[in-house]
């Protein structure tokens, strides 16, 4: 676990060596040996001067942090304060011996305690403040805030002050004052979040406290008494001494390590120098032993999982690749550790622990106990596999199972230097052993006998073997990395300076070894590429090197450019393809893909230019693989291909020319705009040529936004079309002009195209010209609809008439947008259109309807009747069918036409006609209202007025009658039954009263001139009417009744 290193003792024995202390640097050791102050060099061990100052014994000695003053305290009960130049400068006394002195490490404030008080003295005080105590002090130390003074005392209690000296804690052991606190320590790590105190008594109990005073944990028992407790620099570990006689190495929480050194005396002080693994310690006897610690590195890997020993008992499992990490706290030494696949093994000094993943997912972290092997074994190495365990002690391999049965055992006929698991089926792995002796073998678990690889004659200090188990590394004891073929067992090559090899998981052929703070990284048989590195290569995974340097491992991400080159210089595309995918960069995958490219080895290309997302060169190589399909085969060709794609457009000219493909060359050059590399390439060709090679100049230039001088350009080439289109969008009219006149009549395209540009622009007479100059009639025609020149047309029509429709229609349709319906109504009919001249007068008719113009309704009825008759003239298919439609029609205009006068009737407060018109118009209508009412047209308003009218004729006979009955009245009655009218609330309906058949007209008269009987004003008119109509009731009541009514009734009614 780790190596003492013991120096001589320092000091004649005859000395009592009671307290320690190292100046803050390390470089000087203070020692209380007797009544004096030794000063030792720590380099070489040299005294450097005895200090002389005390009368009695020094029970103690503290260096200030600053390095600039030490403290020394003695039984004479005086406290020497020195220089760092070992010089006193003051001496102040307690009333006590001395037991201890500590210095705060923040403010340089000096504790000093005696057997009855402690002092607090720092340089800017004149005097020593002192506090006493109910106990011996026998230790103290500052917590590392410097914040709280710790006093260890006699009577088994702890005592925490503050800087003035004031009681913040008590902390009470339970053995009092048989168990004496005798040495107590603050834990200096700076990653603890509480200050922790560690306190030893002579109970034979190691104890930690929070600065509350609250315990952690339980008591370690000790089996002696401890005189000194001492962390480490850092507060991982901690040395303690005692009544043993040794110095022992203890965890920070407690837990025993080993032994660091034996004495022949009680240890009573002990020191850990600062920022080092060096210990010193101070014997009864006067012995000073010096040791160094080197802590061995326990640890194990697999693959991408790393399996490290932390803190001595703890062991972390480290992901490599994700960087995840599990702790397991075995709470005891950590002697080995083996991992392999999904096991974890463990060795403490008792037993062995077997650990399992919970399940296979390769990122799973959480490890399980699956076995216990409760036994102590003494091994060198220790080996994991999937069912037994492998333990190697010196010669001789045993393989054991979980259960602890010995299933396997090798002898070896040297020592086993090296071993490690090859893999294999479950129950049924290799291992790869070296030996001493240079031999290296095969061994199978589940086989009793050896495999022999090969036999080398120096001894094998690190072993590797690659992935397809043909190739063997070796590094011997002269740091010589030295790879076999396995099946012929030739030396393949070596190579020096080598302390680790690994090879390649993911390819055969490569492997990297360390050594001399270099990396090296061999592909193949080509020369090694090296960069630094410190530390073991331990694992190559991919591009990932696994290298562990002191204690700790770390995966390197290590580019893969350089093999790859090497690859790519001896045109191995595919071989290089395979190193690029372990890892290389995006520019050395843009140069794979080149060279490969430039080699036709486009399968490699397109997949390296996939991993670079180039969709420009994958769609050249998959346009030459369909050629390819298609049958060509020409690879010059295809390299000319990728020579223009690369922007080497001479050699691919040259290509091109040399394969027959001048055109090819002569599009590259256009296509890229360089006409006169074009013209020097076309030299004197064909004129062909020199006119294509012109069209796509103007071509050019109409892109790059110079459009006069691309049309100029193309006129040039003849390309007509195309200048048409440029000056036209540009609306060069004059241009334009001169072209359209210069053109002859049978470019008929382009004259037609000059003429779309003309009317678009308005210039409608030179498009009539153009025409004009082809002929075009129609076109000549349409132009003059298109510009509403309706006279133009009309006079082509009385010379053309075959035109008509295309004239007379547009015209149509134009009226009736500008609500000229009845002309465009006349224009359809002129067309020949009576199909679209009945729907514009059907659409007339039911907009009139519909806004109540039952006048118009009937005028357009009366012309739809009469088209229809002119149809039935003109037709003889559809004659039976339009008369039908002309009497239908015919009969729907004379019924809007009386409805009007109706309709007017009733919704306007004035009426031009006489009563008998209307009443002879509503007797009309209902004699010719069928049972299906046209639209618009309501039975209501007839019936109403007809009504209204025959009730009027009769009422104006009654009204003569009543005249002449009036006549013969008194002027008073008349004007008091007018007032009873008037006073009748309701509305009375008009009434008629008929003479019983036995009462005459003289009868009547009589009856009249009665009296009118008196009606009370609270009497309704009804009553009246009741009292008439009873057969009890007198006839001259009667008679007086109805006159009342008739004189009541009728003005209301009128």
């Amino acid at each position: 676990c780790f190596v003492v290193l013991t120096q001589n003792d320092l000091v004649n024995k005859s000395h009592f060596i009671s307290d320690l202390a190292f100046r803050p640097d390390g470089s000087q050791l203070i020692v209380a040996a007797g009544n004096r102050v030794l000063v030792y060099d720590t380099a070489d061990g040299t005294l450097i001067q005895p200090l002389k100052g005390h009368k009695d014994t020094v029970y103690c000695v503290a260096y200030a942090k600053d390095g600039k003053r030490f403290a020394s305290g003695s039984a004479d009960k005086s406290i020497i304060i020195w220089t760092s130049k070992l010089e006193g400068i003051l001496k102040y006394t307690h009333n006590d011996s001395i037991q201890c002195v500590a210095y705060n490490p923040v403010t340089h404030q000096l504790a000093s305690c005696s057997s009855g008080d402690f002092g607090l003295w720092s340089p800017e005080q004149k005097s020593v403040s002192k506090h006493k105590v109910s106990s011996k002090i026998t230790c103290c130390g500052w917590t590392n805030d410097g914040q709280y003074l710790a006093l260890g005392m006699m009577n088994g209690v702890v005592s925490v002050r503050n800087k003035n000296g004031e009681e913040k804690v008590k902390i009470e052991r339970p053995g009092g004052s048989s168990s004496p606190i005798w040495s107590i320590a603050w834990n200096p790590s700076k990653d603890e979040h509480n200050d922790i105190l560690a306190v030893a008594d002579w109970g034979q109990r190691l104890s930690f406290y929070q600065l509350s005073g609250k315990q952690i944990g339980k008591d370690r028992q000790l089996s002696f008494d401890p005189c000194c407790v001492s962390f480490f620099s850092k507060g991982e570990y901690i040395v303690m001494g005692g009544s043993d006689k040794q110095a022992s190495l203890y965890t920070r929480d407690g837990v025993r390590l080993g032994t660091i050194g034996e004495q022949s005396s009680w240890v009573w002080t002990c020191r850990v120098k600062p920022d080092s693994n060096y210990v010193v310690l101070g014997c009864q006897d006067g012995t000073i032993a010096f040791f160094q610690l080197i802590f061995s590195t326990v640890h194990g890997l697999y693959k991408d999982r790393y399996a490290y020993r932390d803190s001595m008992t703890d062991v972390i499992v480290q992901h490599l690749i994700t960087e995840q990490k599990v702790r397991i706290k075995c709470r005891e030494l950590v002697k080995k550790i083996a991992i392999y696949r999904s096991r974890l093994a463990i060795q403490l000094p008792e037993k062995i622990l077997i650990y399992e993943l919970l399940s296979d997912d390769s990122s799973d972290m959480h490890y399980r106990v699956k076995e216990k092997i409760c036994k102590r074994f003494e091994c060198n190495l220790l080996v994991v596999c999937s069912q037994h365990i492998i333990l190697c002690q010196e010669k001789r391999l045993q393989c054991l199972s979980f259960t602890a049965v010995r299933e396997k055992e090798w002898l070896m006929e040297s020592l086993i230097r090296y071993i490690k698991v090859i893999g294999g089926p479950p129950g049924r792995e290799g291992l790869l052993v070296g030996l001493k002796n240079g031999a290296i073998l095969k061994i199978f678990v589940d086989n009793p006998f050896a495999i022999t690889l090969l036999k080398q004659n120096t001894s094998v200090r690190c072993l590797d073997m690659s992935t397809s188990r043909s190739k063997l590394a070796v590094v011997d004891e002269h740091n010589t990395c030295l790879v076999y073929d396995i099946h012929t067992k030739e030396l393949l090559f070596q190579e020096p300076n080598a302390n680790s090899v690994a090879w390649n998981t993911q390819c055969e052929d490569m492997l990297c070894f360390s050594g001399s703070g270099y990396l090296n990284i061999k592909a193949s048989n080509f020369p090694v590429h090296q960069q630094k590195l410190q530390g073991f290569v331990v694992g190559y995974n991919g591009s990932k090197i696994f290298c562990l340097h002191v204690y700790s491992m770390a995966a390197v991400e290590v580019p893969q450019s350089a093999p790859m080159y090497q690859y790519l210089e001896r045109r191995m595309f595919q071989e290089a393809y395979q190193i690029a995918c372990l890892g290389v960069t995006d520019n050395d995958w843009r140069d794979l893909a080149t060279e490969a490219l430039e080699g036709l080895d486009f399968h490699t290309a397109k997949k390296a230019f996939i991993r670079v997302r180039d969709l420009r060169y994958l769609e050249l190589i998959n346009s030459i693989e369909e050629r390819k399909k298609r049958g060509e085969s020409n690879n010059q060709l295809f390299l000319a291909d990728v020579y223009a794609y690369q922007g080497k457009f001479h050699e691919a000219a040259k290509l091109y020319r040399k394969t027959g493909h001048d055109s090819r060359a002569l599009s590259m050059y256009t296509d890229l705009r360089m006409f006169e590399y074009a013209k020097d390439f076309l030299g004197s060709a064909d004129p062909k040529d020199t006119k294509l090679l012109m069209k796509k100049q103007a071509d050019w230039a109409k892109n790059s936004k110079e459009p006069r001088a691309a049309a100029d350009m193309y006129l040039t080439a003849g390309e007509h079309m195309k200048a048409i289109e440029i000056i036209g969008e540009h609306g060069w009219m004059d241009m334009l002009i001169d072209l359209a006149r210069k053109l002859d009549k049978a470019e008929r395209e382009p004259l037609s195209r000059c003429a779309v540009f003309f009317k678009k622009f308005n210039h409608h007479g030179y498009a009539a010209e153009i025409y004009n100059k082809m002929g075009d009639l129609k076109a000549l025609v349409l132009l003059h609809v298109d510009t509403r020149h309706w006279d133009e047309a009309f006079s082509l029509v009385e010379k053309h008439s075959q035109f008509r429709d295309d004239v007379y229609v547009p015209y149509a349709q134009w009226l009736a947008e500008h609500d000229r319906f009845e002309e465009a109504q006349r224009a359809f009919h002129k067309a020949g259109r009576q199909a679209e001249a009945v729907r514009v007068l059907e659409q007339l008719t039911h907009n009139a309807v519909v806004e109540s113009r039952f006048n118009d309704a009937s005028y357009y009825y009366w012309m739809l009747s009469m088209q229809c008759l002119d149809i039935a003239r003109d037709n003889s298919e559809k004659k039976e069918e339009m008369l039908k439609k002309f009497h239908s029609f015919q009969h729907l205009a004379e019924l809007y036409h009386v409805y009007h006068s109706v309709h007017r009737y009733m919704s306007e407060p004035f009426s031009s006609n006489m009563p008998e018109i209307l009443f002879n118009i509503s007797r009309f209508l209902f004699h010719n209202l069928t049972r299906d009412v046209p639209m618009g047209i309501s039975k209501v308003y007839p019936s109403r007025a007809a009504h209204a009218l025959e009730r009027l004729e009769g009422f104006s006979e009654m009204l003569l009658g009543a005249q002449t009955i009036y006549s013969y009245m008194n002027h008073d009655s008349f004007r008091y039954a007018s007032r009873q009218s008037v006073a009748c609330s309701e509305v009375l309906p008009l009434v008629e009263f008929y003479l019983e058949d036995d009462i005459s007209d003289e009868e009547a008269v009589s009856l009249i001139d009665l009296e009118v009987p008196r009606v009370e004003r609270n009497s309704s008119c009804t009553t009246a009417v009741r009292t008439a109509a009873d057969p009890s009731t007198s006839p001259a009541s009667t008679a007086s009744a109805w006159i009342s009514l008739q004189t009541i009734t009728s003005p209301v009614c009128l």
